[in-house]
């Protein structure tokens, strides 16, 4: 074969260096240029984590065996010689900017886990990498240089799981600043001062929030190809709202970090709350940031004894759950049952017709309701079956307000169904009943009590206990409002006016330990109406206006942007396939009952809202038998698109 020139540039002999020549054929496998590339440079270094980047085509040239015929190489690419892993800044969502050594070669999923498995956050997939807004960095520039938290030193293990020290990765127990900056992962940030609140990029509406999901970089390709380059700067953040098998013993640093990302998310309003939750995020805020100054971690070293006591633990209960007695099996046979006058509401739009009372009967996993109690014998006006519903619950103990909102599956979307409680121990029980029947179980099921303890307390947590004033610092100097709420309270409310209710709200989580508060906080912005929610704003097949798709973990909702109404909802169970056309940029879906959608997409590429959907459906594949394998297989199959394959 005849031999020709091939240049490469070599990264390490710096920028100024022109590129070296190599006398090839086309036979030549990339390992043979690599080695006649190492001979000519005359270096002698360790040059295992160098690679081949063939700038026209966008890829790295990573199959070693391949010759250059193979891989379509003539005289004229641009080929670059450098390595795989180079440093890349990294904001956490805690604010702390670390710069360390990422793979700008392998697909970001797999960066990603690398990156986790260096801060020792479990659950992986549930992150990922998105390009900052640049709003801040220019406010940034101005104000003094951040501080830049330095890793690179970090050695880049293989092993799945970090090898442990005293409770953190051993790599942060080399050095007291190595210690110092796991510590930094670990515990919460105190409370930002107001005008750092406010200097923020704030989302003023849903299409800002659908802006800020055109950001997330593909999962499926590598930095070099989107552009990313040596010391840029990206964020880490929790992407996928369905966060798996919490355990806070393990999970110091993915604990903390969600905890930062729901406090900004209330704090940047990213997400609407009520005044009354607002006020209970404030006190939260305040009482993790006052324990967690006193208390020096989330947790010491986690002791074999520890393991050993929580393996019991769990086999007692195990063991309980399977031992039932004769007497418990007689009392699930007659099966318990709920009976109570309710009011039912069917918000559809443009009606302005009330609640209306009904007896309402609630058997295994169903709702019946009839005019009276007297008729109950006969035929329901409706039975309402909850299995595989949504239920959301909407309460405001100061107006004495108990709502239970259900989302019901119906062939053309979601049935949206209000149910009036009078009390809240009326409340308790029925919403109990509701969230068991919409996992199928009935409220013969053991956990109904504990669920209906769960939201006695979760209720006790927004009452206002005027009477217990004495016990709370009639005014404590050191707690700035302005720090722990929204920017929209800072111009409703002088920082005096607030604190009295925010203490008010501190009675009732004081007791908390610093991880039962930090727990209690992430389940509040949990059962936020809008929680989970991704918005995308498309056009849909045949309309001529924009609108906005909300992603959600088991649902895609169309929002009219002239109202900001909930059009419709379809849920993923019912869906039975989803294609993109690549060419043209458009999603179509297919759902149960003969329903059809086609929509492409504005303020995303249409691969981010394919991502989304195919996220989500991996994340309902996990369980507990394969949690510690991640089937990353399986992830790149529903996620990455024909460009993947």
């Amino acid at each position: 074969m005849a031999a020709w020139d091939l240049s490469v540039t070599v990264e390490d002999l710096g920028p100024d260096t022109p590129p070296v020549s190599l006398s090839v054929t086309s036979d030549l496998h990339v390992g043979g240029v690599i080695l006649k590339l190492v001979e000519k440079t005359q270096i002698k270094r360790d040059w295992s984590d160098h690679a081949l980047w063939w700038e026209q085509k966008q890829c790295w040239l990573l199959r070693t065996a391949w010759s250059l015929e193979k891989y379509g190489i003539h005289a004229d690419a641009r080929l670059h010689f450098m390595p795989q892993h180079k440093p890349l800044k990294l904001g956490l969502p805690n604010g702390i900017t670390l710069r360390l050594h990422a793979c700008y070669s392998s697909p970001v999923f797999q960066t990603v886990m690398h990156i986790c498995r260096m801060l020792n956050i479990r659950h992986p997939e549930e992150l990922s990498l998105l390009r900052p807004i640049e709003e801040k960095k220019k406010k940034k520039d101005k104000d003094s240089t951040e501080e830049i938290y330095d890793l690179t030193e970090v050695p880049l293990s293989s092993a799945s799981r970090p090898c442990l020290y005293n409770g953190m990765p051993a790599h942060f127990a080399d050095s007291p600043q190595m210690e110092a900056v796991y510590k930094m992962l670990s515990v919460t940030q105190p409370p930002p001062a107001p005008e750092v609140i406010a200097k923020q990029y704030r989302p003023a509406s849903v299409v800002d929030k659908a802006h800020i999901n055109g950001r997330w970089l593909d999962s499926s390709r590598c930095l070099m190809q989107q552009g990313i380059q040596e010391n840029d700067r990206l964020w880490l953040r929790f992407k996928y709202f369905t966060f798996y098998d919490i355990e806070p013993k393990y999970d110091v640093v993915r604990l903390t970090q969600l905890y930062e990302q729901a406090r900004w998310a209330i704090l940047l309003e990213d997400i609407d709350c009520t005044e009354e939750e607002m006020m209970l995020f404030g006190a939260l805020q305040y009482h993790i940031s006052k324990v967690s100054q006193s208390e020096p971690q989330m947790l010491s070293s986690s002791a074999a004894m520890d393991d050993l006591e929580s393996a019991l633990q769990s086999l007692e209960v195990k063991m309980e759950g399977e031992s039932s007695s004769a007497s418990e099996m007689l009392e699930n046979m007659t099966a318990p049952e709920l009976n109570d006058y309710l009011k039912i509401f069917r918000p559809k739009r443009l009606t302005l017709k009330g609640y209306k009372q009904y007896w309402f009967k609630f058997q295994d996993t169903s709702i019946s309701y009839f005019k009276s109690k007297e008729e109950s014998i006969g035929e329901p006006i409706q039975q309402i079956n909850l299995k595989g519903c949504e239920v959301a619950p909407d309460v405001n103990m100061a107006a004495q307000k108990f709502l239970i909102r259900l989302l019901i599956p119906a062939p053309e979307g979601m049935n949206e169904v209000y149910l009036r409680c009078e009390n809240e121990q009326q409340y308790a029980q029925w919403m109990a009943g509701c969230r068991l029947a919409s996992k199928g179980k009935s409220l013969a099921d053991n956990s109904y009590q504990s669920e209906i303890q769960s939201i006695h307390s979760f209720l006790a947590m927004q009452k206002t206990n005027s009477s217990s004033h004495g016990n709370a610092p009639a005014n404590d100097e050191s707690i700035n409002t302005h720090s722990l709420v929204s920017p929209r309270y800072h111009k409703k409310y002088k920082a005096k006016q607030l604190t009295p209710r925010i203490l008010d709200a501190y009675q009732n989580v004081a007791q908390l330990s610093l991880t039962d508060a930090v727990m209690r906080f992430i389940q509040v912005w949990q059962a936020l109406p809008d929680f989970g929610l991704s918005y995308i704003v498309v056009r849909f097949k045949g309309s001529r206006k924009d609108e906005v798709l909300g992603i959600a973990p088991n649902r895609l909702i169309r929002i009219d942007l002239g109202v900001g109404d909930v059009v419709k909802t379809w849920r993923y169970n019912n869906m039975k396939q989803w294609n993109v056309n690549w060419d043209i940029r458009q999603m179509a879906i297919e759902f149960e009952g003969n329903v059809n959608i086609a929509f492409s997409c504005v303020t995303a590429d249409c691969k981010i809202v394919h991502e989304f959907i195919g996220g989500y459906i991996f994340m309902s594949t996990r369980s507990r038998e394969k949690s510690d394998v991640l089937n990353e297989e399986l992830f790149h199959k529903l996620t990455g698109g024909h460009e993947a394959l």
